[in-house]
């Protein structure tokens, strides 16, 4: 081994994970510069293209489509990406040495810049490989069941969450009970849709909210109806995949003390991670994963295997430049994107729009389709189209009770012509 990489090696069982990788070290990241925001709101920063496409230029994006399927995963910015490349190189270098002796307090550290970040207790965190394996890991797990108790969930939660709550038929021997939740929507009709359900099954017990879904991109007054569910002595589990990141509400004020977090969609860390919030003193609530003991420590209740080391090392990096960019500001931004391609295609008769003027409701996620299109093939093909004719790039969702649709997501680096160019897709394939 030479001797600059066995220098790297050292460092890193020495130093904090954010010095082995911030910008300022032998290990060469990229500074991530952005001038200040100064005294401006998110919504006067929203309309700044300058300091944006300063954001922007922190991206190596591909030109040769417009990419607004960026609900997905988020892509890493340079001065993340440099950092999972150098921490990989790093974890090839040293191997299993490097594996068992210094990844272990690294892994700790990033644990614990992530709980900053989210405004919770460290020990109210596990890190998980993404959304999903955390809200397997809360809805297999959740102990509060017994046999004739029914658990709910709506049309718009995510296709793995769904099949989670409706294998707990077989494993806890309680009754899924499905609900649709109205289109359009408002907030009013929303929280009455669930004031309704939970008085019309008063044996559920766990109820599945979903923050920002990912069908038509709805923001789930969630703090109300956690209330609602409360209120009739129903425990909830939030899928929050694609809220942290992209909402500004705090962890904390949701009042849900079960939440399946993501972190390689809107906090833009290497794809594979994600992370597990238990409010203190609910841990015992939740089966420890088979074999572990049966205590308080949240870490009992995930057990990952052999991860990608790389990834979780990077992971302060991203929450670096998520805080410097700022929350407020990226949801300012996305809505700012949003409103500006929707108000391009409303009052088009041809078109159906499935968001909400309601900020309240609204997050970069929106759908659209095609008056009349309501299957997954007609949607598909019309994507293809977009592709096709525009270079216009959308994902078909299906799902939703009243039918497939295309969503749209822009990102934080995205353009007002990028917007311009969406309309233009839009008009053209509509015919």
């Amino acid at each position: 081994m030479d001797r600059q990489r066995r220098s790297l090696l050292r460092g890193a069982l020495a130093l904090p994970v954010a010095t082995v990788l911030s910008g300022t070290t032998a290990m060469g990241a990229e500074p991530m510069a952005l001038p200040a925001v100064g005294t401006r709101t998110p919504t006067e920063l929203a309309a700044d293209e300058t300091w944006w496409a300063q954001v922007r230029a922190l991206y190596d994006l591909t030109d040769e489509i417009v990419m607004l399927d960026n609900g997905y995963w988020g892509a890493m910015a340079r001065p993340v990406l440099q950092a999972y490349q150098q921490a990989t190189a790093t974890v090839n270098a040293g191997n299993a040495w490097f594996g068992r002796l210094a990844f272990p307090p690294l892994f700790e550290q990033a644990r614990v810049r992530l709980a900053q970040v989210l405004g919770v207790e460290t020990e109210e965190i596990v890190l998980t490989r993404g959304a999903t394996e955390a809200m397997q890991v809360l809805i297999g797990s959740y102990r509060g069941l017994s046999p004739g108790d029914a658990v709910m969930y709506a049309d718009t939660d995510y296709d793995s969450m769904i099949s989670a709550m409706q294998w707990l038929q077989a494993r806890r021997g309680v009754q899924p009970v499905a609900i649709t939740l109205p289109e359009p929507f408002d907030h009013d009709s929303i929280v009455e849709t669930y004031r309704r359900a939970l008085a019309a099954n008063p044996r559920v017990r766990l109820l599945l909210l979903t923050h920002v879904n990912h069908r038509n991109g709805m923001l789930l007054p969630v703090a109300e109806i956690a209330a609602l569910a409360r209120a009739a002595g129903v425990e909830v589990v939030l899928d929050a995949a694609h809220g942290i990141g992209q909402v500004d509400t705090p962890l904390r004020a949701l009042g849900v003390d079960f939440i399946g977090i993501n972190l390689h969609k809107w906090i833009g860390a290497p794809v594979g991670v994600g992370a597990v919030y238990v409010r203190r003193g609910r841990v015992r609530d939740l089966d420890p994963y088979m074999g572990e003991q049966d205590h308080d420590d949240i870490r009992t209740r995930v057990h990952t295997g052999t991860v990608n080391f790389a990834a979780y090392m990077a992971l302060p990096v991203a929450l670096d430049l998520h805080e410097r960019i700022g929350v407020a500001n990226k949801r300012a931004r996305l809505l700012r994107l949003r409103t500006q391609w929707m108000d391009g295609l409303r009052g088009d008769a041809r078109i159906q729009l499935l968001g909400s003027d309601d900020p309240r409701l609204s997050s970069a996620i929106t759908s659209f389709r095609l008056r009349g299109q309501t299957t997954m093939r007609d949607n598909t093909a019309t994507s293809q189209r977009m592709v096709k004719q525009s270079g216009v790039f959308v994902v078909p969702r299906e799902g939703l009770a009243s039918g497939a649709c295309l969503r749209v997501t822009p990102g934080i680096f995205s353009t007002p012509a990028q917007m311009d160019t969406l309309v233009a897709a839009v008009r053209a394939v509509a015919g």
